[in-house]
């Protein structure tokens, strides 16, 4: 069976090659974040699942969520993912999305995962030393995780630049068994 990244990235592209056409990159981000948020919800989760619930009852459901805050293409969207099956798709699609629109932004996506909370301050001068070594726009997500012990693991791409004292033991532990 294919991934559902594999099965996602069609749609994404389709949305993204119309949002680009329209010049509307930022609002197919919103829509995007918006059925993301609606299909996430765990009552509507059970709901997909349901095979009692027919796709126009679920077409409904989730159009009734979401409200005015779409229009005519998204609206197609969401009906084309319920009518083939694929709306548990949607945070696929939506990280197939902003990967792409990051690309033709110029920008990269970075990871800060730290095992201590960081100010704003830290993460301008962190961010600011990423766009000097990739020479791109750098966009920051920070996230804390105690497991770390110490220092800070950064994720841009395919690349990491783990300098916590975790990614150490590790290492050590490695070093020591091999």
């Amino acid at each position: 069976m294919a991934e559902p990244v594999t099965i996602a990235r069609p749609y994404a592209e389709a949305v993204y090659k119309l949002a680009r056409e329209k010049n509307a990159l930022a609002q197919w981000s919103d829509m995007l974040a918006n059925l993301d948020a609606v299909v996430g919800d765990v009552r509507v989760q059970a709901v997909i699942s349901d095979p009692n619930v027919s796709p126009q009852q679920l077409e409904g459901l989730v159009l009734g969520v979401i409200g005015d805050k779409i229009e005519g293409p998204a609206r197609n969207f969401i009906q084309v993912l319920v009518q083939n099956g694929r709306l548990e798709l949607t945070p696929h699609i939506r990280g197939v999305y902003e990967s792409l629109k990051r690309e033709h932004e110029g920008t990269l996506e970075a990871q800060v995962i730290s095992a201590l909370p960081i100010s704003d301050e830290q993460v301008k001068s962190l961010v600011a030393a990423l766009e000097m070594k990739f020479k791109r726009k750098i966009t920051a997500r920070v996230e804390i995780d105690p497991q770390l012990i110490g220092g800070v693991k950064i994720v841009v791409g395919d690349k990491v630049i783990d300098t916590t004292v975790r990614g150490r033991l590790d290492a050590m532990a490695t070093a020591l068994t091999h």
